[in-house]
């Protein structure tokens, strides 16, 4: 087993270059099959979750070649279709696309229930009504199964009661090859939404309104390969910038889409960092000496994010004064609290909502990383702490950050991961 050690008190300084979108990417690989053909993907992010996907593909019988890294050939003409298990499935949340992959290819699709970080319940009760308004059988079995099944895909108008960024791309993804028309409403409009159609409108498929919260979809007989680059990172560009107003120090971050990084901005400088965009499209995050307490409350896009709430919340267990975060997205996102409170931070929950009040610094203590963006969260507040920290779990980490201990270690900080014994098991005598 691994862990991650930081020696804190280290500004971060430098540039990093952000990867491929970890959401986009888990959307665009399992729409792969729809094309049926070679397509050549650019920009994907080298992390366990992706490794995941090109597993399950492969079990399909796609073909999967690495170019060079982060770039990729997948030929997908000869998937047949087969039951996906939980054993591919239970550590991937991603894995419900290739529900709508495999029904929109070959009208059945028997996957199991996803993975993933636990944040609570995250029924999938939205995907199911969309596939059955798209004409399609589908059901949870008492295994967890998600069993989808239809003679034919037809096109039909779905109102998405919540809006839903899975279930948006789910019903995307089977209506793409469905006879007709089908008008998605309250649709999500996170910028890998917009990545996934994209993909999909590069490989011939006729889809308008993505970004919007109304979405159409008009069904053509086939698609193609292409090639296609993933857009950046979002969480990832975020949780740099964060990283570097907590530690006061100047961070250029390259390869981002500032669009996609405003709300992040907006907080940031409502804590008293410096945010610039360069006119070559980098970004540069300048900490202050002295951080600022702020409201936050997480909404879907162009709201600030709830994937980037953990991190915003380390920094502002530092910050001077009371900070209020409301968590309207998930349930139970708040349960790194108690890691954070290991290292001496002043936070209460009461549902979803967190009262931070700032302390003066963080400690160095033995942690746990308890999701992925909880996980995000341990690595910035190892590098604001005094002393030294060890984040365990960080195989959490690993399934939506590449090289994360290589790129902050080129920033300046501090960082390395070790291994330690499995536990229950005594290391042998020297």
């Amino acid at each position: 087993m691994e862990k991650i050690v930081i020696e804190g008190g280290r500004k971060l300084v430098g540039e990093v270059t952000i990867g491929g979108a970890k959401n986009a990417a888990l959307a665009i690989l399992p729409a792969t099959i729809l094309a049926g053909d070679l397509c050549r993907i650019e920009n994907v992010p080298e992390i366990s979750d992706v490794t995941m996907i090109f597993h399950i593909l492969k079990q399909l019988g796609a073909e999967v070649k690495l170019i060079k890294p982060g770039s990729y050939e997948i030929n997908t003409k000869n998937i047949v279709w087969q039951e996906i298990s939980h054993e591919l499935t239970r550590h991937l949340r991603g894995s419900y696309y290739f529900v709508g992959a495999m029904l929109g290819r070959f009208g059945r699709a028997r996957v199991a229930m996803p993975g993933g970080c636990d944040f609570g319940a995250r029924p999938i009760d939205l995907h199911i009504r969309g596939f059955e308004a798209l004409g399609a059988d589908a059901t949870i079995e008492a295994n967890a199964m998600v069993d989808a099944r239809a003679d034919s895909l037809q096109g039909s108008l779905i109102y998405m009661d919540l809006v839903s960024v899975g279930a948006t791309a789910n019903i995307i993804l089977a209506s793409v090859l469905a006879e007709g028309t089908t008008t998605i409403e309250n649709a999500a409009r996170e910028p890998h939404i917009v990545d996934l159609a994209n993909f999909l409108i590069q490989c011939g498929a006729d889809i308008r309104g993505a970004g919007t919260d109304v979405i159409k979809i008009h069904g053509v007989k086939s698609l193609h390969g292409c090639d296609y680059s993933v857009i950046p990172d979002q969480i990832e560009a975020g949780t740099y910038m964060v990283a570097a107003a907590a530690t006061s120090g100047k961070v250029v971050l390259k390869n981002v889409i500032y669009k996609h990084l405003e709300s992040i901005a907006a907080k940031l400088r409502d804590c008293g960092a410096e945010i610039i965009e360069n006119e070559d499209g980098s970004v540069v995050v300048e900490g202050s000496a002295a951080l600022c307490s702020c409201k936050v409350k997480t909404l879907p896009h162009p709201g600030f994010p709830t994937d980037m709430q953990p991190q915003i919340t380390a920094l502002l267990s530092v910050a001077d004064g009371t900070s209020i975060i409301s968590e309207t997205v998930y349930d139970n996102r708040f349960r790194y609290v108690e890691q954070l409170s290991r290292m001496g931070a002043d936070i209460s929950v009461n549902g979803k909502i967190a009262v931070v009040v700032g302390v003066e610094r963080l400690m160095g203590a033995p942690i746990k990383a308890v999701d992925l963006r909880a996980g995000a969260a341990m690595l910035i507040a190892g590098l604001m702490a005094e002393g030294v920290t060890e984040i365990e779990d960080i195989e959490h980490i690993d399934r939506g950050y590449e090289d994360v201990v290589k790129k902050l270690s080129r920033l300046g900080a501090n960082i390395k991961r070790v291994n330690f014994p499995e536990p229950n098991t005594i290391p042998s005598a020297v």
